[in-house]
């Protein structure tokens, strides 16, 4: 299939997926919303993806690239790669180990198309083992929709109301800003939030259009099993965030807290120091952010303690 004039741009990058991402291509193949390309950004892999991938390049709405130098290896520089090749008036982002509801792309359009918002936020759910249980179609005009704005960011922030990188579909000239090809980790949590802090705005829907593979050897996988380079990209990401909101003049009291607890989830002394170098913050809330940290085993403790009585 050929499509002239795409409406929707799916960037995906891959990394050694090739035992995955065949999955991956036929759930995007199966859209009932036809009228999309999807650019797969090769990260510089060794397996055989390019042979895996081979059928699907037979239909002209999947492109494949190498990364070239101009873009820093990792998912960020990979999806600025494929931001700069997009052509469609939506953004759209796919893992290469995900599932895509089929109806993902007909409902975003239709709700982007329809209101003056810059991007629509969807629901996902983990799966593990095989392929997910897809829930029936959705009908569009039932579908119940809630506004995000700036004034949700500290809900973002906490994944109360999780904007992550591939629940959301961009109105492409919202998206004149790039991810921060130095973070390896919490990078899409940084980027969005700094283009709600500039003024963008969303609709959000709790209906279910993604779904995301939980491994050992995804980003998140590795991050929770401890990885060096994971960790120093969250704790990098959480610093920007908070400059972002310095100069943004939105530092208020509910994310000087957020970020305390920060310092003490990812037990780090270098995320709070750079809290408490910030001036909006006063000698009273510092005294109370430093001594959570200080206390943080103490806390943990007693946290895990709760859980195991509730």
């Amino acid at each position: 299939m050929y499509i002239k004039n795409p409406t929707v741009s799916i960037i995906m990058a891959t990394y050694n997926r090739a035992h995955l991402i065949r999955e991956t291509l036929h759930s995007i193949q199966n859209q009932t919303y036809k009228k999309f390309e999807c650019i797969i950004l090769d990260d510089g892999g060794s397996d055989n993806t390019r042979d895996i991938l081979s059928p699907f390049l037979s239909d002209k709405r999947f492109l494949y690239y190498k990364r070239t130098k101009n873009y820093k290896k990792g998912l960020s520089g990979c999806r600025n790669f494929g931001l700069d090749k997009a052509s469609g008036d939506y953004i759209s982002f796919c893992d290469d180990d995900d599932i895509m509801h089929p109806q993902n792309l007909e409902i975003c359009t239709e709700i982007l198309k329809n209101s003056c918002v810059d991007f629509i936020n969807f629901a996902k759910i983990p799966f593990s083992d095989g392929l997910p249980k897809i829930f029936d179609n959705y009908s569009i005009d039932a579908l119940e929709k809630y506004p995000i704005g700036y004034e949700d960011l500290h809900k973002v922030l906490s994944n109360e109301r999780p904007l992550a990188s591939c629940t959301v579909m961009w109105k492409q000239k919202s998206l004149k800003d790039r991810f921060n090809e130095n973070l390896q980790y919490a990078e899409e949590l940084e980027f969005y939030s700094r283009l709600l802090m500039k003024g963008f705005h969303g609709v959000g829907i709790k209906n279910i259009l993604y779904y995301a593979r939980k491994h050992t050897r995804s980003n998140t996988g590795e991050f929770r099993k401890g990885n060096k380079l994971r960790l120093h990209s969250n704790i990098e990401a959480s610093k920007l965030i908070i400059d972002n909101l310095v100069e943004n003049k939105l530092f208020s009291s509910v994310f000087i807290k957020h970020f305390g607890w920060e310092s003490v989830r990812l037990n780090s002394k270098e995320l709070l120091h750079h809290l408490l170098q910030k001036n909006d913050i006063s000698s009273y809330q510092k005294l109370k952010v430093w001594l959570r940290y200080k206390l943080r085993s103490i806390i943990k403790m007693w946290i895990r303690l709760k859980k195991q009585f509730k």
